[in-house]
């Protein structure tokens, strides 16, 4: 159990006072901040890459998982929001099949921590947002740009649908971007 709450310790998690035990890290919106910002750069250059790299089999990989992820419903209620963990898993996928082809496997596991970093993050807005966010269309414009070998538009559109999930949970705990003043 010490060798698990250590590891998640490392990842940034939980916190560890000494003597005090093991806390869970709570949520901060500078964090959140700067996640998101470290996770936009580094995908969109890990898209570009994938692009740049793109073979057939790999368009076949993103339809596919494309297309599960949108055979599966988000919520388990359709009237009210009830995590699916299929949907999720399957929301993984179809974002570790856009970055694939990028060449790096450090770039891919630094990606893959700021998602499991994040994570926590995004279940703050799903509820509030639920009804109102159309995520089934930022996909599908995601892939269709990327099956168009549109780079650019591509990597603005993956940098835009992470943007709205950390804004959506900004605007719900009351604090916007200072930086977006004025």
């Amino acid at each position: 159990m010490r060798e698990a709450l250590n590891r998640l310790s490392s990842e940034g998690l939980v916190e560890s006072r000494v003597q005090r035990g093991f806390y869970v890290k709570p949520v901060h919106l500078d964090e959140l901040r700067e996640l998101t910002k470290t996770r936009c750069w580094l995908e969109a250059l890990a898209l570009r890459e994938s692009i740049a790299h793109a073979t057939p089999d790999w368009d076949e990989e993103l339809i596919i998982a494309h297309h599960r992820l949108t055979r599966t419903p988000r919520s388990l209620d359709p009237e009210r929001f009830e995590d699916n963990p299929e949907w999720e898993r399957l929301h993984r996928d179809f974002h570790k099949v856009l970055i694939s082809r990028c060449g790096s496997t450090p770039l891919l596991e630094f990606c893959e921590q700021l998602a499991d970093r994040l994570y926590r993050y995004r279940m703050l807005s799903i509820r509030k947002v639920f009804t109102t966010r159309h995520v089934k269309d930022e996909h599908a414009e995601i892939l269709q740009l990327v099956l168009d070998r549109d780079s650019e538009r591509a990597t603005e559109a993956l940098t835009h649908h992470y943007k709205r999930t950390a804004d959506a949970v900004l605007k719900d705990l009351g604090t916007p971007d200072p930086r977006e003043d004025g």
